[in-house]
């Protein structure tokens, strides 16, 4: 069975930070790329980051520039979002995503149909 499991949220002060991992089962990330994306209650889901499968290039939505860094360890098959210096309007279920395709820009996050989807992890960010 093909899965995509996060995990790592959790509730952290402001200025605190958090690891997320998306741990791929049922499948090589080997052949794909990789994004987070975020859903804040009563917004839009929002592309936050993303790693390509060929040669890690790496996007960033820029609320999220220089605090959040996306890494990949394909023998591990999991991908992670490090979260540093996190604020309140990070609270969010954040998602990852996986697909073939690298997309070029953030933007272009909204407009794949990713393969495969998580269920989701909490983060909750207090002031």
């Amino acid at each position: 069975e093909v899965q995509l499991v996060e995990s790592g949220g959790g509730l952290v002060q402001a200025g605190g930070s958090l690891r997320l991992s998306c741990a791929a089962s049922g499948f090589s990330i080997d052949g794909y790329s990789i994004g987070w994306f975020r859903q804040a209650p009563g917004k839009g889901r929002e592309g936050v980051s993303s790693i390509s499968e060929r040669d890690g290039n790496t996007h960033y939505a820029d609320s999220v520039k220089g605090r959040f860094t996306i890494s990949r360890d394909n023998a591990k098959n999991t991908v992670y979002l490090q979260m540093n210096s996190l604020k309140p309007e990070d609270t969010a279920v954040y998602f990852c995503a996986a697909d073939p395709w690298a997309p070029p820009n953030i933007e272009a996050m909204g407009r794949i149909v990713w393969d495969y989807w998580g269920q989701g992890t909490q983060v909750t960010v207090s002031t």
